[in-house]
């Protein structure tokens, strides 16, 4: 039975109020890639009465007041994504689609939609707490530098007028929170959970706290805003962090709690074993369902965390660098699960989550005294104290795989091949290409530049192409034509004219055909954003240069897609500005740009297969595999 979406469902359960009311931009989809499910789910299991207030209208409050005033609060989220990302493309143009609307339609979720909801909330009903959380308030705890408006905006906080905020994974702090409400504690009162920020007065400084640059300094000072960042970068850690203090004039402070403990295995099984339908509410059939559940309705999540730290992506402000993952028993039985659906037709389309090939934490130290502050797992070089180690994984990939009625097993979550390759045993190398690719393997080296990767936090490309060696001569051995095909970066911080003449260079001499090219797009809490804003690198607060002039990001994203004819004045206006016009009839002219002409095509298509004249290896050239996988 689904939670209840409406106040007749909530009648039918024979409920005067309901507890919470849980509001979100994403259409409701009650399974556990959906953190709204998971949290309904997870109170409803400690006996609250939850409900589901999903893609609300939000032009005035009475949606709001649908379910009647909620006794303990309203719970707001903007969905899986943060809605500006989910709005707008990198170019800030609107997007046409949302994966996670009725039949893909775009247009139902307001920008800044945390904010939005949670002032109508307050509309509604002016004395219930409002608890906002999920990726968007999480990765806007404190000030930040928002892309879309070109400033620094206030915590969100302050803006939604919102009680208390989660930040990272909220189910021990939701039940705190619920547990301190249902007894009467005053919403202001409650000012001690992990993984919480909140508004004060006043504060007492002490040995267990920094205090932040105030919002005025970052707002004014890029400077102040790349070391306020770094703080909050060092302090993210829930053994060795720090309450932080964030100033707003005088007399208000935002006050970001220590980090929540991350959950340990038996407490991830009880959350992924939740009652979840598993199931799109069929109130959004006659619509076309949800697009995104697709991609994850046949998919187990079996970690949580990532070491990789790679400094384009948030997960580590979020989710933190602590990793945990679920017991093989708990991933086979929902594999079993799975087998039992009515339209399963035996693939499993993932095992993984952050970095699938992540179980443990990255050492012991980390369990005892935190993660290294100013210190990379795997950057530039794995640590000496990490426990490489694929055997839990590749037990739990064997036992979902030899379920009856399963087929195959896919890997579509990032796979570190650094890690891998670290790993002298190979074993994994080999049961990845012997069993969970079929065609084609998808990977992220982002770029080829040395300065350009340092500033990613990536591994060196003498690291790729020893990987790339390695799958080659593993397929070779076990007689299967399997292929890669890269994902890149264009216009990261760092990355200048030069640097993306230099991976243009690469991806022609190695034959690689990029499937996906994504220019830099900044988002909050990553520290490649900051670097974009600040144009200083946080981590040694040294200038950094940033591409932010369009053409200039267009000449860099074209230079990766060299050979398609669209790109051509693209590709040559930034080799003469460059410098290179010595390269124009190299990336532009010759048999091979001729043959592309020709064959539109083989452009960017995912999985091409190289055709007879092709003098590049198929395994660096694409494959056209029934399914994909995909390495970092």
């Amino acid at each position: 039975m689904f939670l209840p979406v409406s106040r007749k469902d909530m009648e039918a359960r024979g409920w005067e109020q309901p507890d919470f009311v849980l509001v979100t931009g994403d259409a409701y989809v009650d399974h556990h890639s959906f953190g709204t499910a998971i949290i309904g789910r997870l109170l409803e299991r400690f006996g609250y009465k939850v409900a589901i207030l999903a893609r609300p209208d939000y032009h005035s409050a009475e949606d709001f007041r649908r379910f009647g005033r909620p006794r303990l609060g309203f719970l707001i989220n903007s969905g899986v994504v943060d809605s500006m990302v989910n709005n707008y493309s990198v170019f800030r143009h609107k997007r046409r689609t949302d994966e996670y609307a009725p039949g893909g339609k775009a247009g139902g979720r307001p920008d800044h939609a945390v904010i939005v909801f949670a002032n109508r909330a307050r509309e509604a009903y002016r004395d219930v707490p409002i608890i906002i959380g999920g990726l968007e308030a999480s990765l806007r705890r404190l000030g930040h530098y928002d892309y879309w408006d070109n400033k620094v905006r206030r915590s969100i906080l302050l803006d939604s007028r919102a009680d208390l905020l989660i930040y990272g994974m909220g189910e021990k702090a939701v039940l705190e929170i619920a547990e301190a409400l249902d007894s009467g504690i005053d919403v202001s009162d409650i000012t001690w959970i992990r993984g919480t920020c909140y508004v004060s007065r006043s504060f007492e400084p002490d040995d267990e706290t920094r205090v932040l640059p105030s919002y005025d300094e970052i707002a004014s000072s890029k400077r102040k805003y790349a070391e306020s960042f770094r703080k909050q970068y060092r302090e993210n850690d829930p053994i060795c962090g720090l309450r932080l203090i964030e100033p707003y004039g005088e007399n208000l402070y935002v006050v970001q709690n220590r980090p929540q403990e991350p959950l340990e295995r038996q407490e991830l099984d009880d959350v992924y074993e939740l009652p979840f339908e598993n199931e799109v509410h069929p109130m959004y059939e006659r619509e076309g369902g949800i697009p995104a559940f697709r991609e994850v309705k046949f998919s187990i999540v079996s970690n949580r965390g990532c070491f990789g730290d790679c400094n384009f992506c948030a997960l580590t402000y979020h989710q933190g660098r602590q990793v945990r993952s679920r017991s093989k028993e708990s991933i086979v039985r929902e594999a079993e699960q799975l087998t039992r659906k009515a339209d399963f037709k035996g693939y499993i389309h993932d095992v993984g989550g952050p970095t699938a090939n992540f179980r443990f934490p990255a050492c012991e130290k980390q369990l005892r005294s935190g993660v290294c502050k100013g210190k990379d797992c795997l950057y530039p070089n794995p640590c000496k104290n990490m426990k490489i180690d694929h055997s839990d994984y590749l037990d739990v990939l064997k036992g979902v795989r030899e379920l009856p009625g399963v087929k195959k097993v896919f890997i579509r979550s990032g796979i570190r091949y650094d890690y891998l390759m670290a790993d002298h045993k190979k074993d994994f190398l080999w049961e990845l290409c012997r069993h969970h690719i079929s065609g084609t393997l998808k990977v992220a080296p982002e770029h080829v530049s040395e300065r350009v990767l340092y500033y990613m936090g990536k591994p060196s490309k003498e690291v790729f192409l020893d990987f790339v060696q390695e799958y080659e001569k593993v397929n070779r051995k076990l007689g299967k034509k399997q292929y890669l095909i890269p994902y890149l970066i264009s216009s990261h911080p760092g990355s200048t004219l030069e640097d993306a003449v230099e991976l243009a260079l690469f991806l022609k001499d190695y034959g690689f055909i990029p499937d996906q090219v994504q220019d830099f797009y900044p988002t909050p809490g990553t520290l490649a954003t900051c670097m974009y804003y600040t144009e200083i690198d946080p981590r040694t607060m040294e200038p950094v240069y940033v591409a932010k002039d369009l053409n200039e990001k267009r000449m860099q994203r074209a230079l990766i897609h060299y050979n398609k004819p669209e790109n051509r004045k693209w590709v040559i206006r930034a080799l003469e500005t460059a410098g290179r016009r010595d390269l124009i009839p190299v990336l532009t002219g010759g048999r091979e740009h001729e043959q592309h002409a020709k064959r539109p095509d083989q452009g960017d298509r995912p999985g091409r297969k190289a055709g007879k004249n092709d003098k590049r290896k198929h395994s660096r050239s694409g494959g056209r595999g029934k399914g994909k996988g995909s390495i970092r």
